[in-house]
């Protein structure tokens, strides 16, 4: 690994860490923007934008869309839009999550998305996310909320209890999971969870009314390897993709007008008002064309435009080589994967990933390609929900990683940076197409 990968990995392993919740990473996100000097737009106001200026906006805390408004006219250049999504697989608590048994105080959870639930077991667990609160003005307020330290804990049950653990040991989400928060000792009615939250983070006048908070594994992100050659951290599913392009954006040449939609509940199917089968970045690219013309036809601009879907990629796993289509065996540290999927699960065609190709040999990156095998099933992307909402030409790609939508996932060390690159090349060029494709 050398300076730059490592320096570049330093810095999405400190995002990562600090990024528990969808919440916490658009606030990592805007940090990030705002000393890059992006200016933040409401959406209650009227958009005054420059060319060459550098903006962002963010709804319900959880989905954020950046721009650079480039100095070529979008009527004539189109929008460079990279896309993926803040949100992970985890277990969220319920809106009344005290439980009392067998002399513990637990908490009641729901889980979010599909999340491999083995490996939550045994981990030393936080909790953090957002709190609604009543202040002593009666008015309403939200904070984001952190833990940090580990507060709660679901442990496996014996092998000894459970003699076929190990054969076909099945988790009901319901019964299971639910994580201890603490010993109750003498049965005594334990104290309410809305109580814990407002005397670690809020004022004795504070009234929790609500939360959005999720469970997270308290391992920080970490090199690992004989060779430092893998990347391991929760949520890279898909936070990586979310550092990935926000990097990518801030080095921007300002030429062409360039967009970053992180959007939220992409896990649980994205319809939602953040989600991208939403009316977020539609409306934001309606205000980008409309400060050029108030005529200009957002289907025109989208005709000229390419959206880069970028969720992470299934690495081909050494002990279980079959779960892949021989001829498609992404490697990790074998470069972004471009995914394809006749059903329309991965929204690339021929010529999106004949640009995506033309990208990476540009910035000088191996690219891989991967399909499922044709008994099997995939998952899909906000590639296909933005394209069908946008009108926009499309191409998934993604990072190849291990584990995915486990507590902690691996990817490589090189990959990371090299998607950047390819997206930087992206951003910067004139054509995003690179052909007459119409």
């Amino acid at each position: 690994m050398d300076q730059s990968e490592n320096q570049f990995n330093q810095q999405l392993c400190a995002f990562l860490d600090a990024s528990p919740t969808p919440f916490h990473a658009v606030s990592s996100m805007v940090g990030l923007l705002s000393e890059a000097g992006f200016a933040e737009l409401s959406d209650d106001q009227s958009w005054s934008l420059q060319k060459g200026g550098k903006y962002y906006v963010v709804r319900n805390g959880s989905s954020i869309v950046a721009f650079v408004h480039g100095s070529e006219a979008v009527s004539k250049a189109g929008v460079r839009i990279v896309g993926a999504h803040t949100d992970s697989p985890c277990p969220m608590l319920k809106p009344q999550p005290e439980m009392e048994k067998g002399g513990f105080s637990q908490l009641g959870v729901e889980i979010y998305g599909g999340a491999l639930l083995n490996p939550w077991f045994d981990r030393d667990l936080s909790i953090a996310g957002r709190v609604v609160y009543k202040d002593a003005n009666q008015e309403l307020k939200q904070t984001l909320v952190n833990f940090k330290e580990p507060v709660a804990t679901i442990p496996s049950l014996a092998i000894h209890l459970d003699r076929k653990a190990n054969q076909d040991r099945t988790i009901n989400p319901q019964t299971d999971i639910p994580p201890i928060l603490k010993l109750n000792l003498g049965n005594q009615k334990s104290q309410s969870f809305r109580d814990i939250l407002q005397q670690q983070f809020l004022t004795a006048k504070d009234q929790v009314l609500d939360f959005e908070l999720c469970l997270f594994d308290t391992q920080p992100a970490a090199m690992v390897g004989l060779e430092k050659e893998f990347l391991a951290s929760g949520r890279l599913d898909n936070l990586l993709s979310c550092f990935v392009a926000t990097q990518a954006l801030i080095k921007a040449d300002g030429t062409q007008t360039c967009i970053m939609a992180c959007n939220d509940h992409e896990e649980v199917g994205s319809v939602s008002a953040v989600g991208a089968d939403g009316p977020f970045l539609e409306s934001v690219i309606e205000r980008i064309a409309a400060n050029e013309s108030s005529e200009l036809d957002v289907s025109a601009v989208m005709d000229k435009s390419l959206l880069i879907s970028c969720d992470n990629a299934h690495a081909v796993h050494p002990n279980y080589m079959d779960k892949h289509d021989a001829g498609h065996l992404p490697s990790i540290n074998g470069g972004p994967v471009i995914k394809t999927n006749v059903k329309q699960r991965y929204a690339t065609n021929s010529v999106t990933s004949s640009r995506f190709k033309q990208l990476c040999e540009q910035a000088n990156v191996p690219v891989q390609q991967f399909v499922s095998r044709a008994d099997m099933g995939c998952g899909s992307t906000i590639g296909p929900i933005a394209s069908s909402r946008l009108g926009v030409a499309t191409i998934d790609v993604g990072i190849p990683q291990l584990a995915m939508h486990s507590c902690r996932e691996l990817t490589g060390s090189k990959d990371s940076l090299r998607l950047a690159l390819v997206l930087g090349a992206f951003f910067d060029n004139t054509d995003p197409m690179g052909c007459d494709w119409v």
